[in-house]
């Protein structure tokens, strides 16, 4: 069976059958990912050495330009051969275990005509243990979408997740129309590896659209819970939104010392904020790519340019995070 060896020399096997992401889990090794399928290019690797092949799916979350490089998505290939990769693994999702549980929703509030936030709890005797930044997916009327969680890990063991309408939607119809307190669910998690790095650059960056603030919430409450670590920090936030309305929570609330930075993109008599993209917003701001680490969640379109422009500046690739939001009817 071939091997996979990392960039700190830590080796797994691999089977043929099986992505190199997956195989990787099975040997508990993190490694750097998001949607699982191909399509947000965040389990990028370069391949030192070695052979990989297709599993399955697309990998249109690579460039013709990055595949010519030597990158490959974890996601969607195999090691055909020994491999060797240059990257890292990630120690402190060491002892995260995926697993699926009931929950019940808590609680429901609508927070602007098409958010809504709900509270779910899990069994008391077997909390969900994860990560600030990391995702679940939702197991319910028979169809499986993947969640943010908005909140960091709190006493009572709740999660929060803050849920947009989508129009067509297969479960929007659920959540802003039937869904009820007490209602069972069941929940698959944790997943995903966007979460904060220990790192020197004293100024974190905040990037979001949409819902996309949900992890971005999540983070902010780990350092609030923290104020030796987050005072540390210069903190900025950026968050876009079509509708004015969709601003529907304040990150002012945890008390940070943050700035925070409303873009509308969408149209808006009256708004009296700055309109435009995020990541155009950051570049406006001046910073400095040799203190920054970047933190961005939200549309794979926004990713993408955000990415482009900020390595474009200087910004070293091992500076941005990212988590990206792809559609799913």
């Amino acid at each position: 069976m071939p091997h996979v060896v990392l960039r700190n020399q830590r080796s797994f096997p691999a089977d043929p059958a099986t992505s190199i992401l997956d195989a990787a889990r099975a040997s508990g090794v993190a490694l750097e990912y998001s949607c699982r399928t191909g399509r947000c290019g965040i389990c990028k690797a370069p391949v030192v050495s070695g052979e990989t092949l297709m599993l399955r799916g697309e990998d249109e979350g690579l460039t013709a330009e990055e595949a010519g490089r030597g990158l490959i998505l974890t996601c969607c290939r195999a090691a055909a051969s020994d491999l060797t990769l240059d990257v890292e693994p990630l120690d402190r999702l060491a002892g995260i275990e995926t697993r699926t549980i009931p929950a019940r929703i808590a609680a429901l509030e609508r927070l602007a005509p098409d958010i809504v936030k709900v509270v779910l709890r899990t069994p008391p005797a077997s909390p969900l243990r994860f990560l600030p930044g990391q995702y679940v997916d939702v197991i319910a009327r028979d169809v499986r979408r993947s969640y943010s969680l908005a909140n960091a890990p709190r006493a009572d063991g709740l999660l929060e997740l803050i849920v947009r309408r989508y129009p067509g939607g297969v479960l929007s119809a659920f959540w802003f129309d039937e869904a009820a307190v007490n209602d069972l669910l069941r929940i698959e998690g944790p997943f995903g590896t966007f979460f904060l790095r220990d790192s020197a650059p004293t100024h974190l960056v905040f990037l979001a659209t949409g819902t996309g603030i949900a992890p971005v919430k999540a983070l902010l409450e780990e350092l609030a819970a923290d104020p030796a670590r987050a005072a540390q920090h210069r903190l900025s936030v950026f968050w876009g939104n079509r509708a004015r309305d969709n601003f529907c929570w304040d990150p002012v609330t945890l008390g940070l010392d943050v700035a925070v930075h409303h873009l509308l993109s969408g149209e808006a008599a009256g708004w009296p904020g700055a309109r435009g993209y995020v990541q155009d917003a950051a570049l406006r701001a001046g910073l400095d790519p040799r203190d920054t680490v970047v933190y961005a969640c939200g549309s794979n379109a926004m990713i993408a340019a955000a990415r482009g422009a900020l390595l474009a500046l200087g910004l070293p690739p091992t500076r941005f995070f990212s988590d990206a939001f792809v559609s799913s009817n």
